[in-house]
């Protein structure tokens, strides 16, 4: 595909935000006190903070600083992590190599949604992994068939593809459309597009940041794959706009629910319900990412329950892990999933025995212990707490369940903000700049939330 025609695809025309979105809890300061806030480069804790940087800071440990250095030594720079050093984890908790503890609110990007270590995965993690841990797909295992009848018949679809990553499960979605369109719709060969959203994310294959728009994502990694189509997200009519003019060449409209990794946008209340309608009025299948929205992160099993939305192909992962082992899962039913024959799509660890006996455990865990309900009723209560937040330095506050992310407002250093959140025993990270999600195990309860919102408020009143 030609560079100009890429990069112009890029630029998406984003809907202006009005206001707060109904079903987000989001507090947007007034703009003229945004302008009227002085620029500072960072914060500094005031002397009396209860607070206060207390005598924990990992540089001064010679034993956190030394894996730092043989991680950046022997391994690739592509991740910027927190200066902390893991080495335990316990529930809502995790513990450094020091034996500082910490109020895990990063859950590994949503994928320890159980808790670290739950006892109930680790036993079926470790009774499998006494038996059989990999026969790949050129044999029958006793254990794959029990794991897709457990998740068809819990989410309703016809057949589950078990892959590992993510990005996997969503790739092998984007294959599973692209078949449909040429097999069912009867779109010509090569012709099959795939429209995303601006501020997606699925991963950083070349598939993956063909679809992106962030920079720092696809910056030098083109050419790009054809096919994709990028329109504004929380814009029901851009959509229809794009398939009234080329519907008929269009296999599917792949979205994110909430966006986890653009900053947790939450769309306006409808917006999935409508982008469906118009995906079936159009004979265009909805792909819905839930990958880190889904089993019980927003409050419900899946996000897209909120607005009764039964996407025609869903995707699941980290969650899906237990927090211990690599898995993902494509669901949809036959119309779609029988397109794909023998040869053409596969995966070495895709549905091996080990990943089934977890995968059944930690949805098993989700589903027994309630996690869902206990996310939407933590989210209320992290609301509430983070009202009392200083406007100086928040724009907003926002998410659904246990997703959530506050914006810092310009002239106020995020990273710093996660630094001295660490440095008070809590682990949260930015995303996008300015943006900090927060976003703990599904466990935890209420005098842990409240202990934990008492770090990040005093954290945070301290800062200005």
């Amino acid at each position: 595909m030609p560079s100009g025609k890429r990069e112009t695809e890029r630029k998406v025309n984003t809907p202006v935000n009005t206001g707060p979105s109904p079903n987000s809890d989001e507090r947007v300061n007034n703009p003229v006190e945004e302008a009227e806030e002085p620029a500072r480069s960072s914060g500094s804790l005031h002397p009396g903070c209860i607070y206060a940087v207390q005598k924990c800071g990992v540089m001064s440990s010679a034993k956190s600083q030394s894996i730092f250095d043989l991680e950046a030594k022997h391994g690739a720079h592509n991740y910027k992590p927190l200066p902390v050093a893991l080495e335990r984890g316990e529930g809502i908790f995790v513990w450094d190599v020091d034996g500082r503890r910490y109020f895990d609110f990063l859950s590994a990007y949503s994928a320890v949604n159980q808790g670290h270590r739950h006892p109930k995965i680790i036993e079926a993690l470790k009774t499998q992994a006494d038996r059989l841990t990999l026969c790949s797909r050129a044999t029958y295992s006793n254990v794959l068939g029990e794991y897709e009848k457990f998740m068809t018949n819990l989410f309703g679809y016809d057949k589950l593809l078990p892959m590992n990553s993510g990005v996997e499960g969503c790739e092998s979605a984007l294959k599973l459309a692209r078949r449909w369109a040429y097999d069912v719709k009867r779109v010509p060969e090569n012709k099959a597009e795939v429209i995303f959203v601006e501020g997606n994310f699925w991963g950083r294959s070349l598939a993956a940041v063909s679809s992106s728009t962030d920079q720092e994502c696809y910056g030098g990694f083109g050419p790009f794959m054809p096919g994709f189509k990028v329109i504004p997200y929380d814009d029901p009519g851009a959509l229809e706009q794009v398939l009234n003019t080329n519907g008929n060449n269009v296999a599917a409209f792949m979205v994110e629910p909430i966006q986890g990794e653009a900053g947790v946008r939450v769309p306006k209340d409808g917006y999935l319900r409508k982008v469906a309608e118009i995906c079936q009025r159009y004979n265009v299948l909805l792909i819905v990412d839930e990958v880190q929205t889904g089993l019980g992160r927003t409050g419900k099993r899946l996000c897209s329950d909120y607005e009764n939305v039964r996407p025609d192909i869903l995707i699941l992962g980290k969650a899906l892990s237990g927090g211990c082992y690599p898995i993902s899962a494509v669901l949809c039913d036959d119309s779609i999933m029988l397109n794909i024959k023998p040869g053409q799509h596969g995966s070495t660890f895709g549905g091996n025995p080990l990943a089934c006996r977890i995968a059944m455990a930690a949805v098993r865990v989700v589903e027994e212990e309630n996690l869902a309900s206990n996310a939407f009723k933590m989210g209320q209560l992290f609301h509430q707490q983070m009202h009392s937040l200083p406007s100086a330095i928040v724009k907003a506050v926002r998410g659904k369940g246990l997703l959530n992310a506050i914006e810092i407002n310009s002239g106020y250093d995020a990273w710093e903000l996660c630094i001295r959140l660490l440095e008070n025993g809590l682990l949260a990270k930015t995303t996008h700049g300015n943006k900090i999600r927060f976003a703990p195990p599904l466990v935890i309860d209420e005098s842990q939330m409240l202990e934990a919102c008492s770090v990040i408020k005093h954290v945070f009143q301290c800062f200005t």
